[in-house]
């Protein structure tokens, strides 16, 4: 059993030794720091690693790379972009239940809590695993980024068959490193309300990765929230 704020063991198989080097210690020391200066954080500390939590390596079949943290009360979970049920669906998360809804039919449940994605091996993994409240983006290049990207290219290397979702230009950058001969790479705009009209709604993404999945034996996903 994984200890809250512990990485899942089989994550810890194939990035463990990134806690040994420099980068991550140096990550440790910046957040005791802002904690010790009074800073709200976000995620709590047994939530930050959530995403590996809940989709151990050898389960991981889609992964869907958000970027930071939300940064309000009560709303970051250490899965990209859920939030809790009881709070309210943020205008992004709204956009991908508009576009599940167009492309599937589904009627979504008004919980904009993913975890039902994320235990059937949907990896929603933020670039960025932390963030102070209000500021969004304020833990950038303190050494997340290289921690997730090493995430990635175990997934990378170790596995194959998955479907990455790189939505945004954020998104599409951190998985330059991805090998398309052996996995499904999907790309859009961000599901943002600034760029989601400019090919995010009607791009059927959830339908094209169902249909890999089961092209591969796999079960779909069951998008339903």
């Amino acid at each position: 059993m994984t200890k809250p704020g512990e990485l899942h063991p089989s994550w810890r198989a194939m990035i463990g030794s990134e806690f040994d080097q420099p980068y991550m210690q140096n990550l440790k020391e910046f957040l005791q720091a802002e904690k010790s200066a009074g800073k709200t954080i976000y995620p709590p500390g047994p939530l930050i690693f959530n995403a590996f939590n809940h989709t151990p390596f050898d389960q991981v079949r889609v992964v869907i790379i958000g970027q930071d943290p939300y940064h309000g009360p009560g709303q970051a979970m250490g899965l990209s972009f859920s939030v809790p049920q009881s709070v309210k669906v943020p205008p992004s998360l709204v956009n991908i239940f508009k576009e599940i809804q167009q492309d599937l039919g589904l009627t979504m449940s008004g919980s904009g809590d993913l975890t039902p994605w994320a235990d059937q091996g949907v990896l929603l993994l933020n670039a960025t695993l932390t963030v102070e409240q209000a500021k969004a983006g304020s833990h950038q290049k303190k050494g997340w980024e290289q921690f997730t990207d090493a995430a990635i290219a175990a997934l990378n290397a170790q596995r194959e068959g998955l479907v990455f979702v790189l939505w945004g230009s954020h998104a599409q950058k951190k998985g330059a490193v991805i090998d398309r001969t052996k996995h499904l790479v999907l790309e859009s705009v961000h599901p943002s309300p600034l760029s989601a009209h400019r090919g995010f709604f009607g791009n059927r993404q959830f339908s094209t990765i169902n249909d890999y999945l089961i092209s591969r034996g796999e079960t779909p996903v069951n998008w339903q929230i």
